[in-house]
């Protein structure tokens, strides 16, 4: 379905592209399936593609991934939009495996530390337009202020990280008012965290992850996201698989589930349902996720990750790709979603 944007508002494609699989992500993947991904998304994009990418995914091996399959694609830096999460500052690899989200990433050959402050976010910036090589990011934000908070606790220490990310902020402020990025956001899971930023800091968009999708929609979630809408504020829903959960993986939201934890089996009961759905209506899981999550209402664009070439086109038509009234009256009657998306 098409998107209405206030008059003036920078325009999203319905599709962004997400590159933390280029981070290895879960699985290392060689340089060629990478490369491939990349050219897959510029030749299917209706317009200029944009990528969506951050310091964090794989300590920086995304940004160079990106930056170096562009350049041997000989893709125009004005005809690409690199959108780069800011906040985590490649470092040096001392043990066998990064320190942030052990057991996630694989294969890195560096690690990343979480640095939020005004020059902190500087320093990130120019090491990610470094990495990218001759690609500059023109979207920008703070990313994870949700976990860089969750690690002070409550009290005075959560109160002075809160005032490192309003510094960071003032940091991409200079940034855009020198001409430097033309918009300026916020990446985080917590939502909540995203609503209390956006009552001090002007944001052209936000990318809300794991916290909007077919397994998880909030109402209050839902009603902050039309609110974003009424203020010209875009909102990008990333991570609408719940890490891969909701389309078979054993990873929920980053984080590894097993079929024995019996805090886990609630999950797996409510895939099998889905899935049991999608079997008698013939709707495949991911088209129903994407679905659902492209179609809340205020909902701009989805930020959509792979790590299969084949996939990218496929993933850029699911957005509206027909799914009958019937699939999502059942999937109320089973109680697996509260609301149906728009259609």
């Amino acid at each position: 379905m098409e998107k209405e944007y206030p008059k003036n508002m920078v325009q999203f494609p319905q599709v962004i592209f997400g590159t933390s699989s280029l981070g290895n992500l879960y699985q290392s993947i060689d340089y060629d399936t990478k490369r491939d991904i990349i050219k897959e998304c510029i030749a299917h994009s209706p317009g200029n593609a944009l990528f969506d990418t951050a310091g964090k995914y794989g300590a920086g091996l995304a940004l160079e991934i990106l930056g170096k399959a562009l350049s041997e694609l000989q893709v125009d830096p004005d005809e690409v939009v690199i959108c780069n999460k800011l906040g985590w500052y490649q470092t040096e690899l001392l043990g066998p495996e990064p320190t942030f989200e052990k057991g996630i990433w694989k294969q890195l050959k560096n690690d990343a530390i979480q640095t939020i402050s005004y020059d902190g976010i500087l320093k990130c910036f120019d090491q990610g337009n470094a990495l990218l090589g001759k690609y500059k990011a023109k979207m920008v934000s703070v990313h994870d202020p949700d976990e860089y908070l969750e690690m002070a606790g409550a009290g005075l220490e959560y109160e002075k990280r809160y005032g490192d990310i309003l510094e960071a902020y003032r940091a991409l402020r200079d940034l855009k008012s020198q001409g430097l990025v033309s918009s300026i956001g916020i990446g985080a899971k917590n939502w909540r965290v995203i609503e209390r930023i956006t009552q001090d800091v002007s944001l052209d968009w936000v990318m809300i992850a794991n916290s909007l999708t077919l397994k998880l929609h909030p109402a209050d979630l839902i009603q902050f996201v039309s609110e974003l809408k009424m203020k010209g504020v875009l909102v990008i829903n990333s991570a609408v698989f719940n890490g891969g959960f909701l389309t078979g993986s054993d990873f929920y939201n980053y984080r590894k589930v097993e079929r024995d934890n019996e805090a886990d089996q609630a999950l797996y009961e409510w895939r099998a349902k889905f899935f049991k759905l999608c079997d008698r209506f013939g709707v495949k899981p991911a088209e129903a996720c994407v679905y659902f999550s492209f179609n809340v209402r205020g909902i701009d664009s989805l930020a959509l990750n792979t790590t299969r070439p084949e996939k990218i086109k496929e993933n850029i038509t699911m957005v509206n790709h027909k799914i009958p009234a019937e699939f999502w009256n059942a999937m109320k009657e089973e109680e697996l979603i509260t609301i149906s998306p728009a259609t």
